[in-house]
């Protein structure tokens, strides 16, 4: 069976997110042996109760990425389950809890938000491929390590776009410490694939563009415009790429930034 996961143990942060809901559920019906991480247990539970009922083989724990104490828990944890890995996603990301102050115009930025933001978005990045990719390294059969960045981590936002613009009724912006997160995400993932890569282990990213999640239909229609397919990506869109990513079919891809946006970054 192609892009057959059966076997395969696999770490997924982010794993209640937007997208993390759905590479989790793509995962368990591939077969795979699931460990899924996030900050909100209450949702870690009721997602594992229902992937269980595809595939018995998934596990899950509750930690902070940021902190280099509960990274490592999370690996023994995972040792503890499942004794290696042989896929890494690193997938988790944020905003903060007052989406007021995410989206703020850039000369009025709170300088704490935006080291919270680089916090969540790539030092946690950063501890979870430290510390978890080891158990990538020390299997036999090595592996592979996928990160999430984004179409903005690529090509700058086009600002044109965000005028009248709402998400969830809250006037929004894409503000630069996500682009800064992301492209950095991007610079971490070539380095680790130039690093790995010696030893066998392939490492690339995904770069979702815009997710239709909420948006007013003023966003929406400008968005959808400037994009090729001329609609926003949905969040199955994902299931693909990080299916043929996790599996041996894309064992000489390494080093790639894998840009989902509907073609909006060729213009």
């Amino acid at each position: 069976m192609i892009f057959n996961l059966k076997n395969k143990n696999i770490l997924l942060t982010g794993a209640s997110g937007l997208l993390g809901s759905v590479i989790a559920e793509t995962y368990a019906q591939a077969g795979a042996n699931l460990f899924l991480t996030d900050l909100n247990s209450s949702a870690l539970k009721i997602q594992c109760k229902k992937l269980k009922k595809i595939n018995p083989n998934i596990y899950y724990y509750k930690a902070d990425l940021t902190s280099e104490k509960e990274v490592i828990e999370l690996k023994n944890k995972v040792i503890q389950k499942m004794g290696t890995l042989d896929v890494l996603y690193s997938n988790a990301a944020g905003k903060t809890e007052n989406l007021h102050d995410f989206f703020k115009d850039f000369e009025n930025y709170n300088y704490k938000v935006w080291k919270k933001i680089i916090n969540i978005n790539l030092d946690s990045m950063f501890l979870v491929t430290k510390n978890l990719g080891q158990l990538i390294v020390n299997n036999p059969n090595r592996g592979s390590i996928i990160l999430t960045s984004s179409i903005y981590g690529v090509i700058s936002p086009d600002r044109r776009i965000y005028k009248g613009s709402l998400y969830k009724n809250i006037k929004i912006d894409s503000p630069a410490v996500y682009t800064t997160s992301k492209s950095a995400v991007i610079g971490l993932m070539k380095y680790l694939a130039a690093y790995w890569g010696p030893l066998n282990i392939r490492v690339n990213s995904i770069s979702p563009g815009g997710i239709e999640s909420g948006q007013n239909k003023e966003f929406i229609k400008k968005y959808s415009n400037k994009v090729p397919l001329n609609r926003m990506g949905d969040i199955k869109d994902i299931s693909g790429i990080s299916l043929f990513l996790a599996s041996d079919e894309s064992k000489y891809f390494n080093g790639h930034n894998f840009i989902m946006d509907g073609g909006m970054s060729i213009w």
